[in-house]
């Protein structure tokens, strides 16, 4: 399955977007604020994107920056947001929300998932501020996501590998896990071969500044991440590796 893994991309803008798309992205995670970590989109963004590109969008649905303990007013607008991007026909939504303990709210997560149906739901790095990641990790699969963002509880993918091949053994085909944070053309490789990932997620924010103009640059480093996913398995993974830059 090496020639169908999966690279996501999170983006603020509908030109980063499509030039994304056009450098091979196989699905778009759309933010405002990544400088921030990545708040909701602005509903204009979300309708715009969603009509200029052809791949899967997924917007984030976070109300503001901050801790993922969420106050009755900001769960209520996470649900007008959630019902908003169902009805425009996105493909998914990226959520996440955590108890005063930092274990995952099921049930309030339960209650977006089922809202959002059909659509898939990602439940984003706020899992990374679990305690107990295995633990966290039945609690998701428990209230209907279908994947999770994660570093594997570290700063960057690279670091969490070891957390990220337990997690990856321990979802099974129940629930896909996601590795993203610090990952771009020079160690995608790496990560891929070691967690046996089938999806990754980069905003190459240690590549480029997040809100960079410079989209020829933009495009070719996520051209660069797609085709050494692609080399995967068949002998120039390697070679890839030492052309990305």
């Amino acid at each position: 399955m090496s020639s169908d893994k999966i690279l996501e991309i999170t983006v603020e803008t509908v030109d980063s977007a499509l030039a994304a798309e056009h450098a091979g992205a196989d699905r778009i995670e759309l933010c405002a604020e990544l400088n921030q970590g990545g708040t909701t989109p602005s509903i204009a963004a979300m309708r715009k994107v969603h009509e200029e590109l052809e791949i899967p969008v997924f917007p984030i649905i976070r109300p503001r920056k901050g801790d993922f303990v969420y106050t009755d007013a900001e769960f209520a607008a996470m649900r007008r947001d959630i019902a908003f991007a169902r009805d425009l026909g996105v493909e998914g939504v990226v959520l996440g929300i955590l108890r005063p303990d930092h274990s995952v709210d099921v049930e309030r997560t339960r209650e977006l998932a089922e809202l959002a149906h059909p659509l898939e739901v990602t439940f984003h790095r706020a899992f990374d501020y679990a305690e107990d990641l295995l633990g966290s990790l039945e609690d998701v699969i428990s209230t209907g996501a279908t994947r999770i963002l994660t570093a594997g509880g570290a700063r960057s993918a690279p670091e969490g590998v070891a957390m990220l091949c337990k997690l990856v053994e321990a979802a099974g085909n129940r629930i896909t896990i996601l590795p993203g944070a610090g990952l771009h053309a020079g160690n995608i490789v790496k990560v891929a071969t070691e967690t046996r990932a089938h999806e990754f997620h980069s905003g190459l924010g240690g590549i480029l500044p997040y809100g960079s103009t410079d989209l020829a640059r933009f495009e070719s480093e996520v051209q660069a991440m797609k085709r050494a996913l692609r080399n995967l398995g068949t002998g120039k993974a390697a070679q890839a590796n030492i052309t990305a830059h």
